[in-house]
């Protein structure tokens, strides 16, 4: 069984600059992480590795500083590592970033199954994901909950409806974005780290995965752009109050009215003779 697994670099934190121009997120020398949503759906790539055999292999677009995650990746137990880095690529938006992976998904042989974490925390959009299976004429299913298994009838999961739980199955090849109930991602391991430190990472310009001109690349060709993103403003600000509980609770009362969390007195309770 081949299965890929679609991983990004997002920002440690939200302290990052921005593009004035182009209003996208500048990657570059910035702190980052693998996206905490795709360490799950790594974690179920290896386990069904595990379970059936095969191989995992890890693929991300990004600047050259995102062949950390492929690394990262290495160390829980991926095989193979794809990046998918070229100025071409810069700027993409979802449409774009889909299309993108889904252009060097298709280049990789004898593929199974697609797992992508259920969104990033950089865009929090959740559409990258559905977009590639679209691109790439597949089945899929979003919000998976739990991975039951892989049988004659293709791969069974149960999809998180919100107020329910749906169990269904896929055949295969087919792409699933999972949720955080989905298992619990494994630490890293410092012998794989010491094991992989010289295992190659392939890297995939736009003259690897476009044979033909067009298509959606980068800043260019989406078809969407940002108008303006901007940090959110921090506030911080704090009191210490002392006295006894009946002082303490009539000041903050007061404290709320002032502050028009209350805004009109709510009035007791009155019986009806």
């Amino acid at each position: 069984m081949h299965i890929v697994v679609c991983i990004k670099q997002v920002p440690e934190s939200r302290d990052v600059e921005m593009d004035p121009v182009t209003g996208s997120l500048l990657r570059e020398g910035a702190a980052s992480v693998m996206n905490p949503f795709d360490l799950y759906g790594l974690e179920a790539a290896l386990a069904l590795k595990e379970r059936y055999g095969g191989q995992v292999t890890v693929i991300t677009m990004g600047p050259p500083q995102a062949e950390e995650v492929i690394r990262e990746a290495y160390m829980m137990g991926a095989d193979r590592g794809i990046m998918l880095s070229d100025r071409a690529f810069a700027g993409a938006d979802t449409l774009a970033t889909a299309y993108t992976l889904a252009q060097g998904i298709a280049r990789i042989e004898s593929v199974d199954l697609i797992i992508c974490g259920l969104q990033t925390t950089d865009g929090d959009t959740a559409q990258v994901g559905p977009g590639m299976a679209e691109f790439l004429d597949l089945p899929h299913e979003s919000a998976v909950a739990a991975i039951r298994g892989v049988d004659e009838a293709g791969l069974w999961v149960q999809r998180d409806m919100g107020s329910t739980i749906m169990e269904l199955s896929l055949q295969l090849p087919c792409l699933i974005t999972v949720t955080k109930t989905v298992n619990q991602p494994r630490l890293l391991s410092f012998r794989r780290k010491l094991a992989t430190k010289d295992w190659p990472v392939e890297i995939w310009g736009r003259s690897h995965i476009a044979a033909e001109t067009g298509g959606y690349f980068g800043l260019d060709m989406s078809p969407t752009q940002v108008e303006r993103m901007f940090p959110p403003e921090s506030h911080s600000h704090h009191e210490r109050w002392e006295g006894s509980a009946e002082e303490l609770s009539q000041r903050l009362q007061q404290w709320l009215m002032d502050e028009k969390f209350i805004e009109q007195e709510v009035e007791p309770w009155a019986s009806k003779s």
